[in-house]
């Protein structure tokens, strides 16, 4: 299975063949997407227009409120909100971009519409061990985002004149995000460039963290410190650390997606703690988040025990049965990785 893989000179040059004439292009990403994956559809979505083609951005589910601010985002359809207009796109289209997934899998409900889509398929993301359902590929762990890749690849077809303020604005927030503001391992030498380069392009770097980071509601704030508070664990002797909420607990403070957003990074703060776990329980199964300093693999994790996967200090799974069911499994499953939480 690929690790890795770049674009050659020659399917650059076939791709841009195909841009250089209107199209009609539709650009999807994964499930419950994060700032990433609405940021680096959107900035294409923007390059796009410029380009004369007609391009949808498709979301396989709902995000979060405060990446609604995107420009752009009022155009996005929803697979759950305009499941009839959605097929009828596929069916029109041209192009399909597959953005910050490395399978089909993780299109959940859009899965049989991105794999039976018989027009042009490109994919471009940043996750290990994709599987080869497009075309072309553009698949770079090393970096940061896969909003790092779409300036990659604007600028690889010639196009960098093209990055506008709103091109501008969607790429700085998908590195922003995916990065953790700048404080993951993953941050390289060219996010921060890119970064740059994005603020001299007009992105307004003050008011996209203003959205980003200062627009929390009230319950928010307080799911954050109920979570700390009362519902967290560690495990000294293993250097763990894990936060466990009920569907009970996210009712008490009027969940929305995207309130638990950064609350495992909290566990991973603790002194000595190489692996910290936010468990969510759903109807039927519990979601993971896993965050991992050092050489703590939780991708390998997550992928191994949690029907998941990602990178090597971020992952997610997920795993049916119920919250007290998942943290016996958790707790057993860990012991086989002392070694490297230690």
């Amino acid at each position: 299975m690929q690790t890795q893989k770049e674009m050659t000179k020659k399917e650059i040059s076939r791709i841009k063949e195909q841009l250089d004439s209107p199209k009609k292009i539709i650009i999807t990403t994964h499930q419950l997407p994060d700032g990433d994956a609405m940021g680096s559809s959107l900035a294409f979505y923007h390059y796009l227009l410029q380009k004369g083609h007609k391009a949808t951005v498709i979301s396989p589910s709902n995000y979060p409120n405060f990446l609604k601010w995107l420009p752009g985002n009022d155009n996005v359809l929803n697979y759950y909100l305009d499941k009839d207009l959605i097929i009828k796109r596929f069916d029109e289209a041209d192009m399909m971009f597959c953005l910050d997934y490395n399978t089909p899998d993780r299109a959940k409900g859009l899965k049989e519409l991105v794999t039976s889509f018989d027009g042009i398929k490109i994919v471009i993301d940043h996750h290990p061990d994709p599987d080869d359902f497009g075309d072309y590929m553009l698949s770079v762990v090393s970096s940061s985002s896969t909003a790092e890749l779409i300036f990659e690849f604007i600028t690889s077809l010639g196009d960098r004149g093209l990055i506008n303020k709103d091109v501008a604005a969607c790429i700085y927030t998908g590195i922003l995000t995916d990065t953790g503001s700048f404080s993951y391992g993953s941050t390289s030498a060219n996010a921060h460039y890119i970064a740059g380069e994005m603020i001299k392009a007009g992105a307004d770097n003050l008011m996209i963290q203003d959205h980003i980071f200062q627009s929390n509601t009230e319950d928010r704030i307080r799911l954050l410190g109920y979570a700390i508070s009362e519902k967290l664990k560690v495990v000294k002797d293993l250097n763990v650390a894990y936060i466990m909420l009920s569907i009970e607990d996210l009712e008490k403070f009027n969940f929305q997606q995207g309130d638990t957003e950064g609350l495992v990074n909290h566990a991973l703060s603790i002194n000595k703690v190489s692996l910290a776990v936010l468990m969510t329980e759903k109807t039927g199964s519990v979601k993971f988040s896993f965050r991992s300093s050092g050489k703590c693999p939780a991708n390998l994790i997550a992928k191994e025990h949690f029907n998941g996967g990602g990178h090597r200090n971020a992952a997610g799974g997920e795993r049916s049965g119920t919250l007290q069911d998942a943290e016996t499994q958790f707790l057993a499953i860990i012991l086989n990785y002392k070694d490297k939480l230690t």
